[in-house]
């Protein structure tokens, strides 16, 4: 990639992906309202809180890309979002709990002439779990920076995830294989 990648997230799990994937890449931080309207398609709400945090961006990007994402957990018509505290994070996961739901995340690229945005979801099928795993996992892990209060490379995504369908990544808070493909189109 010839272009130079700003990345705008504070998900430590984001930064952690890009390293992975080789691309260099500089932190831009700013605090966006991830509201949306109430009558949004529950499946665009990822896509449009990336295009949000993309907007608040009005900078000059010469030569350069801007990654910005979000990713909710859907369950019963219901978004998980991050859980507030303990009991909102057992709340969660007691609603995922020996079932399936659907994690999306929306990806907007943007530089000095154009924006892109997109979104992946995956299906995840968690086990059914007792309470004390529950439990013994918001103590030890605190999945309060979470959507739907886990991660899947933690101890319950090893020993709760029963079953994954789509990207692996895109469940930890990027789809690194689109995003791969999209940022080399976008160059």
């Amino acid at each position: 990639m010839s272009q130079k990648i700003y990345l705008a997230s504070k998900s430590p799990r984001r930064q952690e992906l890009l390293k992975l994937m080789n691309l260099p890449y500089e932190l831009l931080l700013k605090d966006v309202d991830e509201s949306f309207p109430a009558d949004l398609a529950l499946e665009k709400v990822a896509e449009y809180i990336a295009e949000k945090k993309s907007a608040a961006f009005d900078e000059v990007l010469e030569n350069a890309v801007l990654i910005t994402a979000d990713t909710v957990v859907l369950i019963d018509g219901e978004i998980l979002g991050k859980p507030a505290d303990e009991a909102d994070a057992f709340a969660m996961l007691s609603k995922l709990n020996g079932r399936e739901h659907l994690v999306i995340t929306g990806v907007t690229l943007k530089s000095a002439t154009k924006t892109l945005s997109f979104s992946e979801t995956t299906k995840v099928t968690f086990s059914q779990l007792i309470e004390e795993q529950l439990w013994y996992y918001i103590k030890n892990y605190h999945p309060f920076d979470k959507a739907g209060a886990y991660g899947i490379q933690d101890w319950i995504g090893l020993v709760g995830v029963k079953a994954i369908n789509g990207s692996y990544t895109n469940v930890m808070g990027l789809p690194t294989e689109r995003l791969y493909k999209e940022l080399e189109k976008f160059s």
